[in-house]
């Protein structure tokens, strides 16, 4: 719980932090220097990946745990030590155009002669969630709650695009068009969840299918996960030195839709490649952990255009009052991408389900394998044509 409060605190807000050291002048910088944010936590969770293990082999788990907190301590310090130096952009003081009192005003303004079809979608995004939450008994606190969030942020969210034109006059326009934009971004955002699907399962269900490779007695399957921040430490750079400017030479601007579309379909290819691995071992046939080198590859690459991309994106398209809450929605998508495989390891376990994968000819580990291809490869193609209509806007502060 202290974990998750800690990250839920530090996440969405040091990421809007690093945003607000630009302005409209300086945001070419924004775009390095995020990638720079993201391959310095892949640096500690490299290290923290090899080393951890070793900590708690030979020191035990006060020492493994006690590290990790002594150095949070020390770089909570060194912040406050730099306090001065960084822009502070004070928060917005209260606003009669906010986000939410424009959702709200959307939801219940009436027009003449005209029905509220927004706020009857919301009110049964309300009544979702609440029978979401019913169903706790049975689904789990965990997957209900998740579904809860789903149904309320789907119906208010879509209740309040099909109304937003009624709070125009009563809001100032700037206001009206930046909440549609918020929207428009939060569709960008569920598009997102199948890669956190896929992406997470790689400390999951890819250790699991590591222990039944060959692999050398000293080595723990678990340990092929230093291989992701590594590769991504490689790759940020690769790709703004060198395919970023080749790209760019060939007449093909890598905008950060662009990178996401391709780095959603490079999971789904990832897992094609695991679910080939499956089949051959549920036939019998022996493999090396090594060739699971190849869908960590894959993986790793589809990690750096999208979730190295995604905070940049998320920060330049959030009006001035909303770039905490925007990243928070950013590291939503996680959350619901994982919702996601609980759902579908949820039903893997109804008799009727294992009996329809059992006429497929695949065991359950290849048939989800190939199932969450499946959901990205469709997810990226969905992103691609969202992705081919959205105007992207620019809402860095003026210089």
């Amino acid at each position: 719980g202290l974990i998750a409060l800690g990250a839920g605190g530090i996440k969405p807000l040091v990421a809007s932090f690093v945003g607000d050291q630009f302005d409209s002048a300086s945001k070419h910088l924004a775009k390095p220097v995020f990638d720079a944010f993201y391959w310095i936590i892949n640096f500690g969770s490299f290290f923290a990946s090899l080393l951890a293990p070793m900590f708690l082999r030979h020191f035990g788990a006060a020492v493994a745990f006690g590290i990790p907190g002594a150095l949070m301590l020390a770089a909570t310090f060194v912040l406050w030590l730099g306090r001065h130096r960084y822009v502070m952009v004070p928060p917005s003081p209260p606003d009669p155009d906010a986000f939410t009192r424009v959702v709200r005003t959307a939801l219940l303004a009436q027009a003449p002669g005209q029905a509220r079809p927004g706020l009857w979608l919301a009110g049964a995004g309300v009544l979702a969630a609440l029978a979401a939450l019913a169903m706790a008994p049975s689904l789990g606190f965990v997957i209900a709650l998740c579904l809860a969030i789903v149904a309320l942020i789907g119906g208010v969210g879509g209740g309040a695009w099909l109304q937003l034109e009624r709070s125009r006059g009563r809001h100032a326009d700037a206001a009206v068009d930046g909440a549609r934009n918020v929207l428009r971004v939060l569709v960008i955002f569920a598009l997102t969840t199948p890669f956190f699907s896929l992406f997470d399962q790689k400390a999951s269900t890819w250790v699991l299918q590591g222990n039944a490779m060959a692999a050398p007695d000293w080595f723990h399957p678990a340990q092929m996960q230093a291989l992701n921040p590594l590769l991504v430490m490689l790759l940020i750079p690769f790709n703004n030195l060198v395919l970023f400017p080749l790209l760019r030479r060939r007449g093909v601007e890598p905008t950060a839709l662009r990178k996401m579309t391709m780095g959603i379909a490079f999971a789904g290819l990832a897992w094609i490649v695991v679910g080939g691995y499956q089949l051959l071992l549920d036939g019998g046939q022996a493999l090396s952990i090594v060739w699971q080198v190849l869908p960590y590859l894959l993986l790793t690459f589809g990690e750096v255009l999208v979730s190295a991309t995604g905070p940049e994106f998320a920060y330049s398209q959030a009006p001035a009052s909303m770039k905490g809450v925007m990243m928070s929605f950013w590291y939503l998508a996680t959350t619901i991408g994982n919702l996601w495989v609980l759902i579908a390891n949820a039903a893997v376990r109804d008799e009727a389900v294992t009996g329809h994968i059992a006429s497929t000819g695949l065991s359950v580990d290849a048939f989800q394998m190939f199932f969450f291809a499946a959901f990205a490869l469709l997810a990226a193609l969905a992103f691609g044509a969202y992705a081919r209509r959205y105007r992207e806007v620019d809402n860095y502060r003026a210089a």
